[in-house]
């Protein structure tokens, strides 16, 4: 894998074709491989921060972060490219766009269930019990780093 830099860009900021390839990328990850049947296009994108890398101007890893539940929520996180490192190093790399860009402290996750330890290695803890979203075992974490 070659260096990646991070993006952070709020919508207004994306190109035509960033926009395109994260739709792609969000389409590959969450409908074709995780089967998950919901409305994509849900607004929040139009208030989010998005933070990515691409390779080749393809999206390689994504999420958004916006306002929500009196903190700063991620979602919509995904790589490509599993096991290699890739999420690890945009959660890292993204905390501090985010911090900086929405001035806030605490930042939450609704994590799905299997990703809990990812998410607990980068500083998060659980602050809910297990419940379903889109079918999938989730629970909320946050971090206050």
């Amino acid at each position: 894998m070659c260096i990646l830099d991070i993006k952070a860009k709020f919508f207004e900021e994306l190109t035509t074709r960033q926009l395109y390839e994260i739709v792609r990328s969000r389409t590959e990850i969450f409908l074709l491989e995780q089967k998950i049947i919901c409305q994509d296009f849900d607004g929040v994108d139009y208030e989010a921060l998005h933070c990515f890398f691409e390779e080749e101007g393809r999206v390689v890893a994504y999420l958004r972060a916006y306002r929500a539940e009196g903190a700063v929520k991620i979602g919509r996180v995904l790589s490509l490219t599993h096991g290699a490192g890739l999420g690890r190093k945009l959660m890292t790399e993204a905390m501090p766009a985010i911090k900086e860009k929405f001035s806030c402290n605490k930042i939450i996750v609704h994590a799905q269930k299997q990703a809990q330890g990812f998410y607990e290695k980068l500083g998060f803890t659980v602050t809910s019990p297990d419940y379903l979203e889109e079918g999938i075992p989730h629970v909320t974490m946050e971090s206050l780093q």
